[in-house]
C-alpha cells in the first residue's frame, strides 16, 4: 500500500502524485500552446500586409514588442516539453513537474501582454477612439480575474 503523500488527501505516492500532476500540466499547457501559437503565426503575417507600412511609428512599435512577447510566450509555453524530454527518466519528476508549473504560469504572464498588445494594436488601428486603452484595460482586468484572481481566490479560500 502506498504511503499517503502529505496534504493531498490522496494515497499516492512521491512518484504518482508527481506523475497525475504532470498529467494535468501537460493538459493545461496544450490549452495555452494552442492559443499562443495560433495568435504568434497570425503576428507573424501581419508585418508583410500593405497596411503594415502604413502604420506609424508607436503602432509599429507596439507591434514589434507584441511580436517579441509572442516568440517569448511561446518558447516559454514550450518549455515544459522540452524539459520533461531532456529529464524524462532521471527521476528527477517532482522537480520536472514545479519547474514546468513556472514556466508555464511565466508563459502565461506572457500570453496576457502578448493578447494585450494585440488587442490594443488591433483596435489602434480599427478605430480613432480614445477609448481604446480603457477597452483594453477592462479586458486585461478580466484576464487578470479570470487566470489568476479567482483561482488564487478559491486556492486561499478552499485550502489550508
Amino acid at each position: 500500500m502506498a504511503e499517503p503523500t502529505q496534504d493531498t488527501g490522496r494515497d499516492e505516492t512521491r512518484e504518482e502524485r508527481a506523475d497525475r500532476m504532470w498529467a494535468e500540466l501537460l493538459q493545461e499547457v496544450r490549452v495555452a500552446q494552442m492559443g499562443v501559437q495560433i495568435l504568434f503565426g497570425f503576428l507573424l503575417t501581419v508585418v508583410f500586409t500593405p497596411t503594415y507600412r502604413r502604420l506609424g511609428d508607436l503602432d509599429q512599435a507596439i507591434y514589434m514588442v507584441t511580436v517579441v512577447l509572442g516568440a517569448t510566450a511561446t518558447g516559454t509555453l514550450i518549455g515544459p516539453v522540452s524539459l520533461h524530454r531532456l529529464v524524462s527518466g532521471r527521476r528527477v519528476k517532482p522537480e520536472a513537474v514545479r519547474w514546468a508549473a513556472r514556466l508555464t504560469l511565466v508563459g502565461l504572464v506572457l500570453l496576457l501582454a502578448t493578447m494585450t498588445g494585440s488587442l490594443l494594436l488591433i483596435l489602434r488601428v480599427a478605430t480613432d477612439g480614445d477609448f481604446v486603452p480603457f477597452v483594453v484595460a477592462g479586458v486585461v482586468v478580466w484576464y487578470v480575474l479570470c487566470w489568476f484572481a479567482v483561482p488564487m481566490w478559491t486556492r486561499h479560500r478552499h485550502t489550508d
